[in-house]
């Protein structure tokens, strides 16, 4: 399971020009946050995406009062806007245009899709989706910039310190 993480100060997807998902949490009325495109990949199960949720809540890549990146979404009341993209599974070595034969199967990526959001609801945040499968529009405003991105298969999946 990929993610490319974006440190944001706001952002929204659409859908056919209608909000369908945005960076605000409701309790506090803040926008900034992290946007996460998410692409799930042949082989991945519940237990890449329980890891990856747990990493992304926990990473410290907020500023604190010294401007050194050490909160993490949680410390700072930030909210969560989550849209699946099947292309970060793209395999463009040979030819001109990218095979996604790595990517999982539409039916079993919307379920883990599904569970990465559930997982990330658990900690407390505000967390938000585009439409899965669907055409989307994405607008953001990245803070830094601050973009990472993770493999759950680089990582330790299943390993009890994240």
């Amino acid at each position: 399971m990929k993610a490319v993480v974006q440190r944001v100060l706001s952002a929204t997807v659409t859908v056919a020009g209608e909000l369908v998902g945005e960076t605000l949490n409701q309790n506090t009325g803040k926008t900034h946050g992290l946007l996460i495109f998410l692409g799930v990949a042949l082989g991945d199960s519940e237990e890449d995406s329980n890891f990856l949720a747990k990493k992304i809540t926990h990473l410290r890549i907020f500023e604190d009062h010294d401007h050194g990146m050490n909160k993490s979404v949680l410390e700072v009341e930030g909210s969560i806007l989550v849209v699946s993209q099947f292309t970060l599974l793209s395999d463009w070595q040979k030819g001109r245009r990218p095979s996604f034969t790595k990517a999982a199967p539409p039916k079993q990526a919307e379920e883990l899709y599904l569970n990465f959001v559930k997982e990330l609801r658990k900690h407390g945040l505000s967390v938000e989706t585009g439409q899965f499968g669907a055409s989307m529009s994405v607008s953001l405003t990245n803070y830094g910039p601050v973009t990472l991105i993770l493999d759950s298969k680089e990582g330790e999946a299943g390993s009890a310190e994240v």
